[in-house]
């Protein structure tokens, strides 16, 4: 049996509760598996209708940590138990156990100063981790940078569900929606600074001189929401830009499949930083194109040049170019076709034998 200790799981949403719910499942066609995971008001349902036990733990954050911590510690002691895989460095710091232990990193959450407190705690907790799986290259480097013990890293990506089979009368809808706007951008994420729509929205200006018919599809929420609209007022693109929020999985994946470049060319903000960026593998599996930033994983994700481009985030002009360069003649076409064959590598059922071959 193999324990996973968890923050982030459905029903709640999340590119993280994705991953933790694609990794809880698959390791279920393979072993026996327990899930001790952070309480949700709707949990009771999705919980009924899964093949493995999911314990929730609830509470106030500080306080869910310790009797989750203290639940966990009092399974291993009455349970045969293999390993433990946690989705967090904080999932096992109060975890007091010999069994062998299997720790996720993404980036953001590692990413503080060396010898800041914060610092410490990471180093204390992976330096009883047997093995540390990071998303990415960039993250194995990152780990490494901050004291991490680089044997211990191995990289697996992200594993991605197969694409859901896309609906006629959502399809229609985009096509009612969209009419005869292209070429099409489009971006699914939070908006915060890291995600970088401001550089899109000024790179949008310039191309709508070259493509009048040009739309960018922005599908998310967050704390830059306000500030993005405005700009787009200011900038003067609201003929050209489309916001969605709450939407279904069929509208979502029907946008998606009748666009022709999925744009996030994400930046450091602060300690944020994309240690993968799942999104550029859920657009090719459509057939789309991505253009991603230098910063961050997104090399993982997209092979230059085949199945998009990498570019400097932090310049403008790289963004327009790099966009320019993949609508002139349609290059996007050729790409998304390489990006839709690229994108099986990532499937689940590809990704769990990585982990299989470190817990057997």
């Amino acid at each position: 049996m193999y324990l996973i200790a968890t923050r982030s799981f459905p029903p709640e949403v999340g590119g993280m509760q994705s991953l933790m719910w694609g990794l809880s499942r698959e390791m279920s066609k393979n072993f026996m598996i327990k899930v001790f995971a952070d309480y949700h008001e709707n949990h009771k349902e999705f919980d009924e209708n899964v093949n493995f036990s999911i314990e929730r733990v609830g509470g106030i954050k500080f306080l869910r940590k310790i009797r989750k911590a203290q639940l966990i510690n009092e399974f291993l002691k009455d349970n045969k138990v293999e390993g433990i895989i946690a989705d967090h460095w904080k999932s096992l710091e109060l975890i007091n156990s010999n069994k062998k232990k299997f720790c996720l990193i993404h980036g953001k959450e590692i990413n503080h100063p060396n010898n800041s407190s914060q610092n410490k705690r990471i180093i204390k907790v992976f330096d009883k981790v047997d093995k540390i799986i990071a998303n990415s290259e960039y993250t194995k480097n990152l780990a490494a940078s901050i004291g991490l013990n680089p044997e211990k890293i191995i990289i697996i990506n992200p594993g991605v569900n197969l694409p859901k089979d896309l609906n006629k009368k959502s399809l229609d809808k985009v096509e009612s929606l969209l009419k005869i706007k292209t070429p099409r951008l489009i971006t699914i994420s939070r908006f915060d600074k890291r995600k970088n729509h401001e550089k899109i929205l000024m790179a949008l200006r310039n191309l709508k001189q070259i493509y009048p018919d040009i739309v960018y599809i922005c599908i998310g929420y967050g704390d830059e929401e306000k500030n993005i609209k405005d700009l787009v007022k200011e900038l003067d693109l609201s003929s050209q830009v489309m916001f969605f929020k709450e939407i279904s999985d069929d509208l979502k994946n029907a946008l998606i499949a009748k666009s022709n470049i999925f744009v996030m060319p994400s930046i450091i903000h602060k300690k944020s930083v994309e240690g993968f960026g799942i999104a550029y593998v859920e657009a090719a599996q459509y057939g789309v194109a991505s253009l991603g930033g230098k910063d961050g994983g997104a090399s993982d994700a997209i092979k230059h040049d085949t199945t998009g481009l990498i570019c400097d985030g932090n310049e403008l002009e790289d963004i327009y170019s790099s966009l320019n360069s993949m609508l002139e003649n349609k290059k996007y076409s050729d790409l998304g076709k390489n990006a839709k064959e690229y994108s099986s590598k990532f499937n689940w059922s590809n990704i769990i034998e990585e982990y299989k071959k470190i817990l057997q």
